[in-house]
């Protein structure tokens, strides 16, 4: 219900890009800048320094944009305060996931959440966890599904399901043959990680300084920013990566990769993050009651 020119600033000032805010909409590009004109010309001043390659927030964006904020969380809070009077389970909700979580478990869930509550808009945003974790703490997301436990203040975490992670590699790599690896031993082969700021990067750093092998000392050829990527390049033999066990069954199965469990073994917890102190509509609570349940059937 939000004037939809407050929307495409909101969506421009948080992507700083017109042209991604304009796919985030589902919207041209052209479009995007007319709204964003009309809303200027209305308020007669720039809300956006526009310069070779970018643009930045003026001061008078900064302060729309705080504005913006608590106007568009407010008009979600009312539409989804509105169905609830009805009984009905309607409404926007923004689901951000990190990239392992988003490609492998959560397509089952938003599918079978949808089924149920086919009134309910729901969107899925995929990036890494740090990301992820921070929109949640900027109110533009209603729910997040990452693979460490939130640091920023004022979010709540809450573990829904565990995982294991295990060593790939090529069916020819020299890892292949082991019924188990160490950390100290994996510290002799070529190494492929994911990216700084992922939830596997950091589970993996942790596992490995906790027994005495500094990541820094790691043979790390490349950094990679999802599963997939890494899964491809550890298939050509380059070298092994270490990823979630449900990521790789089809590959395993197919005798594409070869998978290795860790000695000893590492487990990690996968947490739905959310506001503390925000109103949490039925909507979203049942959404999170909804994931935890089917999150665990799954990893059963």
């Amino acid at each position: 219900m939000a004037d939809r020119r407050l929307q495409v600033f909101h969506a421009v000032a948080k992507h700083l890009s017109f042209t991604r805010a304009a796919d985030a909409l589902f919207m041209t590009q052209p479009a995007v800048t007319f709204q964003i004109k009309q809303l200027e010309e209305q308020y007669g001043t720039r809300l956006f320094e526009r310069r070779h390659g970018g643009i930045s927030l003026t001061p008078a964006g900064e302060m729309v944009l705080s504005y913006a904020d608590r106007i568009l969380a407010l008009s979600d809070e009312m539409e989804t305060r509105l169905s609830e009077m009805t009984g009905e389970m309607r409404g926007p909700l923004l689901v951000g996931a990190s990239t392992t979580i988003a490609e492998f478990m959560l397509p089952r869930v938003l599918g079978e959440f949808n089924a149920a509550y086919p009134q309910v808009r729901a969107r899925l945003i995929v990036a890494n966890s740090e990301s992820i974790e921070s929109r949640v703490a900027e109110h533009t997301l209603d729910v997040g599904l990452i693979e460490v436990p939130a640091k920023l203040a004022g979010l709540t975490s809450q573990i829904c399901c565990e995982d294991e992670l295990q060593v790939i590699c090529a069916p020819d790599y020299p890892l292949a043959g082991m019924t188990s690896v160490t950390p100290k031993a994996l510290a002799e082969y070529e190494y492929i990680s994911r990216e700084p700021g992922s939830g596997t990067r950091e589970i993996t750093d942790a596992y490995f300084l906790a027994h005495k092998v500094p990541p820094g000392s790691l043979k790390t050829q490349m950094e990679l920013g999802s599963p997939e990527s890494l899964k491809g390049v550890a298939s050509t033999g380059l070298g092994f990566a270490i990823v979630p066990k449900a990521v790789v069954a089809k590959e395993i199965q197919l005798g594409e990769l070869v998978a290795i469990p860790l000695d000893p073994p590492l487990k990690r917890s996968l947490y739905l993050v959310f506001q503390k102190d925000r109103f949490q509509s039925r909507l979203t609570g049942t959404f999170i009651e909804f994931t935890r349940v089917k999150l665990k059937e799954m990893a059963s």
